[in-house]
């Protein structure tokens, strides 16, 4: 057991982790930073006021770049790799956000305004896309 323990948490693997979840961190927070600006409703100040839309919103979009990003991790051949793929996968979210808009005339207001309604369908759509955009984002063969 501890050689299996020694094999699984060899220097090479933990140094790979410790960067790889940094970067994936800093990435994470750029993109709820980059995502909170180009909306035009201010979701922080919505969520410090309580609403619930608002983070329902939000919460799609971050579980949305997460899931592209942790299967980018998978595949990636560099921690360059890695930030290359996050980005598409960070602009493709966005394009979610902005399409959804066309769709839902108003999106930005109604969330302000804390209607559920729309905020799950802007969650689910960005979670839609996320688990599309993770499922393409593999090999090619």
């Amino acid at each position: 057991m501890l050689d299996a323990l020694r094999m699984s948490l060899n220097s090479t693997a933990v140094i790979g982790f410790v960067i790889y979840i940094l970067v994936a961190a800093a990435l994470f927070a750029l993109f709820q930073f980059i995502y909170t600006r180009v909306t035009p409703h201010r979701e922080f100040a919505l969520i410090r006021e309580g609403n619930s839309a608002a983070a329902i919103a939000l919460a799609g979009s971050l579980i949305g770049f997460a899931l592209p990003a942790s299967n980018i991790i998978t595949y990636s051949v560099s921690v360059l790799d890695f930030v290359v793929w996050v980005v598409i996968a960070a602009i493709v979210q966005l394009l979610a956000f902005f399409v959804t808009s066309l769709v839902l005339k108003d999106l930005p207001g109604r969330i302000a305004r804390g209607e559920h309604a729309a905020a799950i369908y802007s969650g689910a759509v960005a979670i839609s896309i996320g688990l599309l955009n993770s499922a393409c984002m593999t090999p090619s063969t």
